[in-house]
């Protein structure tokens, strides 16, 4: 179930007991008090005037919710990054963090844009819904806005018949699993975003050619030969645009399981940008 929706349930649940409390259980429970009072029975109407326990952890936990709520849905949502599909970019184990209005405001759990602030631009890191499976989040790089025509070529992007500059190739000796064969890494320049991408040896399906649709964007992931993108399953609907990574808070090495925790934290990764 999306986190979101668990979370918003949540937040209704402990703003509808407190509501409730506020509105209907505590005048009760302090007219009760008052007729126990007039009664002589002076400490089982202090009994009564207590607040339940589920009343008190509601009241003390909605605005915490609410808070949480409110950041993920519309400021910054934290992500894990799952494979290796974005090398030598994002690493599987990396924490990162979306800014989740770069792209307009939507409404959580209906994931519907309602204030239109910009659009991705080649070269961006963005999450977004999976259109084979909306409830499962993928990573990948805006290769083609709409209007584009991209062609895939001998590891060469070419969008509207310019080739992409690719730039200082050199070998790769990856500290992941994710990059297999002989990798080469090299410099690609998308626009103004400059960014390390990995080929391998490994031969290409063919000569890929296509032209992006209005309201859909063309989506790679950095490690060429090992990612699942656009090339194989088609482009992203606007309406599935999660937001933009821009930053990686937390990484760990997935490499040695049997370490200690503190041990795996790959501390030179904590803080850097996402290009």
């Amino acid at each position: 179930m999306d986190f979101a929706l668990i979370l918003f349930a949540f937040l209704c649940a402990a703003g509808l007991i407190w509501a409730l409390d506020h509105w209907l259980w505590a005048p009760m429970r302090a007219r009760l008090a008052r007729e126990l009072d007039q009664q002589g029975k002076a400490e089982e109407a202090q009994r009564t005037r207590k607040e339940p326990v589920y009343v008190e952890y509601a009241r003390a936990f909605f605005p915490v919710i609410l808070v949480v709520f409110l950041i993920r849905s519309f400021l910054a949502e934290p992500f894990r990054i799952p494979s290796g599909s974005m090398m030598p970019s994002l690493y599987n184990g990396d924490f990162i963090l979306v800014s989740k209005f770069s792209y307009g405001v939507r409404l959580p759990i209906l994931n519907k844009k309602a204030v239109e602030l910009g659009a991705p631009k080649r070269g961006e890191v963005v999450v977004f819904r999976f259109p084979g499976d909306p409830s499962v989040n993928y990573i990948k790089r805006v290769v083609g806005v709409p209007g584009d025509h991209i062609v895939y070529n001998g590891k060469r992007l070419t969008i509207n018949d310019v080739p992409m500059e690719q730039t200082d190739q050199r070998p790769y000796l990856s500290p992941q699993p994710e990059a297999l064969g002989n990798a080469t890494r090299m410099t690609e320049t998308l626009d103004a975003i400059r960014h390390d991408i990995l080929t391998t040896d490994r031969p290409d399906y063919g000569p890929a050619s296509f032209t992006v649709p209005a309201g859909h964007y063309f989506v790679m992931g950095d490690n060429r030969d090992h990612s699942n993108d656009s090339r194989f399953w088609g482009y992203v609907p606007d309406e599935n645009l999660v937001g933009r990574a821009f930053l990686i808070w937390f990484s760990l090495d997935t490499v040695s399981p049997d370490k200690w925790f503190w041990q795996r934290i790959v501390w030179s990764r904590i803080g850097d940008n996402i290009h």
